[in-house]
């Protein structure tokens, strides 16, 4: 038996949840979610619109595997639509900066040329100070993936610490050559 998949997902006051087919729907105050559900898997119930519980229908080593999997993305999602998810990341080092121009994202980050990266719809990114970069969305996987490619484009070296890490991160800093 799933620990995680046993336990119910209380659904908020501002969050509709309806299945319809095997797509199951969420809607609330940061927009809205679609899932794509395995409805021959899974059975799910939704109660008065208050929670959602998911149990599989026959339990074989195969489901037990992705129930835990499938009850984290619906809370993600609801959690998501309800508060949103954001992650915060620092530039670090001498003439390092970002900006958003419209949907790109301008980074100086001591090359010799800008580097560029288009925003993903349903992301919205902004510049605090010149340094820290926010990103928001609804979409947890989404969030991440883009500050992780963010992060991709300079990481952090050991020696000085310079390029893009988030905050509170923890880089391990090196010793430099001795004379």
């Amino acid at each position: 038996m799933s620990k995680i998949g046993k336990i119910n997902i209380s659904i908020p006051e501002k969050v509709k949840v309806s299945l319809e087919g095997s797509n199951l729907k969420m809607e609330g105050p940061m927009g809205k979610n679609n899932l794509l559900m395995d409805i021959n898997t899974f059975e799910l119930n939704i109660k008065d619109g208050k929670e959602v519980s998911i149990k599989p229908k026959v339990i074989n080593q195969e489901t037990k595997r992705i129930w835990g999997l499938n009850r984290s993305l619906i809370n993600n999602a609801i959690i998501g639509i309800n508060e949103g998810y954001s992650k915060i990341l620092e530039l670090t080092g001498v003439g390092f900066r970002a900006a958003v121009k419209g949907s790109i994202l301008n980074l100086q980050i001591g090359f010799s040329h800008d580097v560029n990266y288009n925003i993903p719809e349903g992301i919205k990114v902004v510049v605090e100070k010149q340094t820290i970069i926010k990103i928001s969305g609804s979409n947890k996987q989404l969030v991440g993936s883009v500050a992780s490619k963010i992060k991709s484009f300079k990481p952090t070296e050991p020696y000085k610490g310079k390029g893009i890490k988030e905050q509170g991160e923890y880089i391990l800093r090196k010793e430099g050559k001795k004379k």
